[in-house]
């Protein structure tokens, strides 16, 4: 299996999107990217702007030549409801359910979504719980599980593609600090995971006590699972103070000799937090 970590917050971007190919089959998850508005009370500097633009044209690519496309929620950084839409033309389609298990906001964008690609896919699902076969490669999609602890934000579905190789891919669980959210990691028992890390950088609204359930059961994934490495990005690689967040993950998984990294490092680049540096970037100008 090639997995490929496209827009990642340790790339420069808010995304987690990620090109995915088997002998069976090309997916792309969540084909998105974005920006923060206002970080420090700034605008995106235009290094951000220049990172976005980048990004966006590497998910256009790999999503035209993907086969299938899965979107896990409706948030503007995991799906782009109005340029490119091509990407969606006779291809497979699976996406949350936009009905159900959904907070407003993502209710409406999801309407919006739908009806802009209505006549393009060749095939569209409501994804959520259900698995997929193509070829040899399964694809497994969780229930439902809540965009952080509670439902304000919504829901997302998490990803397996396993094709002997299990990757699983968490979407936006901010941690995972709910039981459910952990519970479909260490059910599929995978080799690699791409895991949207818990808000640190907004503790006030995370909270304390689900920070300490996120390290607890990013600890029992490391135990638990047969993995290559542990990928944690996305929310957590907005905190410049990440790693010193997490240093039980990080000691338990050194005795495992298995590491624990950003997608940046997956992927052989150097890590390039840039909305984190924001105002070093304006600084430096």
């Amino acid at each position: 299996m090639k997995i490929v970590p496209i827009a990642f917050d340790s790339l420069g971007t808010r995304g987690m999107a990620t090109y995915v190919e088997t002998k069976d089959l090309k997916l792309f998850i969540d084909p998105g990217v974005s920006l923060a508005p206002i970080r420090y009370g700034l605008e995106s500097h235009p290094i951000e702007l220049k990172r976005l633009d980048e990004h966006w044209k590497k998910i256009v690519k790999l999503a035209k030549k993907s086969e299938v496309l899965i979107i896990t929620h409706y948030h503007y950084d995991h799906h782009n409801p109005w340029e490119h839409l091509e990407i969606y033309k006779n291809k497979t389609v699976l996406v949350k359910h936009p009905t159900e298990k959904i907070n407003k906001s993502q209710k409406k964008r999801s309407a919006f979504f739908l009806e802009q690609i209505k006549d393009l896919p060749k095939r569209l699902e409501y994804a959520d719980g259900k698995e997929f076969k193509f070829g040899k490669t399964k694809i497994k999609i969780s229930p439902p599980v809540f965009h952080g602890t509670n439902p304000r934000l919504g829901y997302v579905i998490e990803v397996l593609v396993d094709d002997g190789y299990r990757f699983i891919h968490t979407s936006d669980v901010e941690g995972p600090s709910q039981n459910d959210q952990v519970d479909f990691i260490l059910k599929n028992k995978p080799n690699l995971v791409f895991l949207d890390g818990p808000l640190s950088y907004m503790m006030y609204r995370f909270g304390v006590k689900a920070m300490k359930n996120s390290v607890e059961n990013m600890i029992k994934i490391v135990k638990s699972c047969p993995l290559d490495a542990l990928i944690v990005d996305h929310h957590f690689l907005r905190d410049l103070k990440w790693k010193e967040k997490i240093p039980e993950v990080f000691k338990v998984a050194e005795k495992k000799k298995l590491e624990v990294k950003t997608s940046a490092e997956y992927a052989g680049k150097r890590i390039d937090m840039l909305e984190a540096h924001r105002k070093e970037l304006y600084e430096n100008q």
